[in-house]
């Protein structure tokens, strides 16, 4: 009886596990308009399909070429030939039994003429994404083409902010020891045109000068400390000059043999203003 219910379990489960719906592609990006991806998987019986959109389209069309097929990578030359400038934005997208995952769009491994060449400076506290502003839209287009740059930390979704430039675009006020990441996208007429960057990081490098939390505290008390020891010695200097010559004034006492007397010396008294004067006898006068 138990055997027969296991059985019976394991019947019903197959079909549960038939029925999910597949897990989308992974690392779907084009190379010289070879669009490869990755299953995200190694489940069987999984298709993909490509599919694109031109500027002027808002519909999404499958690639002839590329329907419901097995293999992991598919040549979208084709594409190029379908849309003005031959500038379309693809995706990918999971089948089984029916079921669809959600579509991945492409990105562009290297910059042509309908996605951004990309290259990236970081420094403490921003980032700069190079861009060239002398590319082939801008001949027909002028300034009404624009790159629309992507960033964010990684991990973080890549749509919440972003900066428009003609050229390189340098993002200001970023956390130094933390991994940003950017993608760019041409935008015409205010539409996304072609295919975006791949996503691109860098780690913000801390500053060498910037001083530590202790070293500025130390440097406030001495400053501080520095502050009242010239105040302290500017106020004995002005205000008690009078005191300090007192104390540097040397002890003054008259020795005694300064009171002896000597011959030829008048003898004076302290209580009299008398003095006996010593004379001497000439004897010979010639």
């Amino acid at each position: 009886m138990l055997l027969m219910l296991l059985c019976i379990q394991a019947v019903v489960q197959v079909p549960v596990v038939s029925e999910a719906t597949p897990a989308p592609p992974q690392n779907v990006h084009v190379d010289k308009w070879l669009l490869t991806w990755t299953p995200a998987t190694e489940e069987r019986d999984v298709t993909y399909t490509v599919q694109y959109r031109s500027f002027d389209n808002i519909v999404w069309e499958d690639v002839p070429a590329c329907t419901q097929t097995s293999f992991h990578s598919c040549n979208v030359t084709i594409t190029r030939d379908e849309s003005e400038r031959g500038c379309v934005m693809l995706r990918v997208q999971a089948e089984r039994h029916g079921l669809t995952s959600e579509p991945v769009k492409a990105c562009s491994r290297f910059g042509d003429s309908c996605s951004p060449e990309v290259r990236l400076v970081a420094r403490p506290g921003s980032l700069t994404v190079n861009l060239s502003g002398n590319h082939s839209m801008v001949w027909d287009y002028a300034d009404h083409v624009i790159h629309k740059v992507y960033y964010g930390k990684e991990g973080e979704s890549l749509q919440q902010k972003y900066e428009y430039g003609t050229s390189s675009v340098t993002i200001l006020k970023l956390e130094e020891g933390q991994r940003y990441c950017t993608k760019v996208q041409y935008i015409l007429h205010e539409q996304p045109v072609g295919l975006e960057s791949c996503t691109r990081c860098e780690v913000i490098p801390v500053s060498r000068h910037k001083p530590k939390q202790t070293d500025l505290i130390v440097a406030v008390v001495v400053v501080i400390s520095v502050a009242f020891l010239i105040s302290g010695i500017g106020y004995f200097l002005v205000c008690r000059h009078q005191r300090i010559k007192h104390w540097l004034q040397p002890p003054c006492e008259i020795p005694e043999h300064f009171l002896m007397p000597f011959p030829g010396r008048q003898i004076c008294s302290y209580t009299s203003s008398i003095c006996e004067e010593h004379c001497d006898i000439i004897s010979t006068i010639e």
